[in-house]
């Protein structure tokens, strides 16, 4: 008899107990959760509740976990460059994570997604054309990171502009210029312009300093006055060797280019202006001179009629 009244007791105990969960703690913490807002759309209502709010960042918990455990398995092979490339990349991609995450979340906890992208369709068409020159900047950094296109240090000539890149963004890439300027190119110049890349294959490239001499001048002394003058210089390779082509009779001189190779295509103007001081200096002790053009004016006089 003792017995049943304690199983009975502790029966009695164990409901109320069970009471109290439910009705008193559990449903303050519903309570809790729905509080928010709710919009009547047509027949549909939407609901933005504080238990919305926490399931959305729970799933951008799990979501952002998930996404750095992915990075370091991936990049924990590469070079310190392409690391740096696929987190650019990676950055975008993690921006539409969570935007899908958003998506499916509040899909999962009975809003009607469709509502959404409905009633913001037109925000969206509006923010696509406002923002579609970000998107192809976007996507030329996501090539450029993808083919190796463009690297760091690569000298580069964008409209008229010799530059060497120093750093590469999923949306633009910074250059310096020789006069020590920084150039901001948005990416897609690399996708929709014609870009001169100097340094792609290798770092070796082919320089040229042009010459006129006056004619009847000694052009065998021409060519080794100007193999001398280059052979002489700082930064010029001695192999490839240098050469000279006798290149043009024209109008008032022989003209001569004397070509030769350098690995800083980004300093090239200050070598070839000292070749130059070098083959004014050197034409000048042999008595070659650099004509200029000239035009011979003749003076017609006619008869006057009286």
């Amino acid at each position: 008899m003792i017995q049943e009244n304690v199983k009975e007791t502790v029966k009695d105990g164990a409901e109320k107990v069970k009471d109290v969960i439910q009705e008193d703690i559990w449903g303050t913490i519903l309570e809790f959760l729905s509080i928010g807002f709710h919009f009547k759309s047509g027949n549909s209502t939407i609901d933005l509740t504080i238990g919305h709010l926490l399931l959305v960042i729970l799933a951008f918990i799990v979501a952002s976990g998930i996404l750095r455990l992915i990075r370091s398995l991936i990049t924990r092979k590469m070079d310190l460059e392409n690391e740096l490339k696929f987190k650019s990349i990676f950055k975008f991609i993690r921006y539409l994570v969570y935007l899908t995450v958003i998506l499916i979340t509040l899909s999962a906890s009975g809003i009607d997604v469709t509502v959404l992208l409905t009633a913001s369709a037109a925000l969206f068409v509006g923010l696509g054309l406002a923002l579609q020159d970000l998107f192809t900047d976007i996507i030329g950094g996501i090539f450029i990171m993808l083919d190796k296109s463009l690297s760091v240090g690569d000298v580069i000539e964008v409209e008229g502009k010799v530059s060497r890149v120093f750093e590469i963004k999923l949306r633009t890439t910074r250059a310096l210029t020789r006069d020590d300027k920084v150039i901001i190119i948005p990416n897609h110049k690399f996708i929709s312009d014609i870009v001169f890349n100097f340094t792609q294959n290798h770092r070796t490239t082919r320089e040229a300093v042009k010459v006129g001499v006056a004619y009847g001048s000694d052009t065998d002394l021409v060519k080794k006055i100007l193999l001398d003058c280059v052979a002489n210089q700082n930064g010029v390779l001695k192999s490839p060797k240098p050469f000279v082509l006798f290149e043009d009779f024209a109008d008032s001189s022989l003209a001569f280019g004397v070509y030769f190779f350098i690995t800083d295509s980004f300093s090239d103007p200050r070598i070839k202006s000292e070749i130059r001081f070098r083959i004014d200096k050197e034409f000048r002790k042999n008595n070659i001179s650099i004509p200029f053009p000239q035009r011979d004016v003749h003076v017609i006089k006619t008869p006057t009629s009286i």
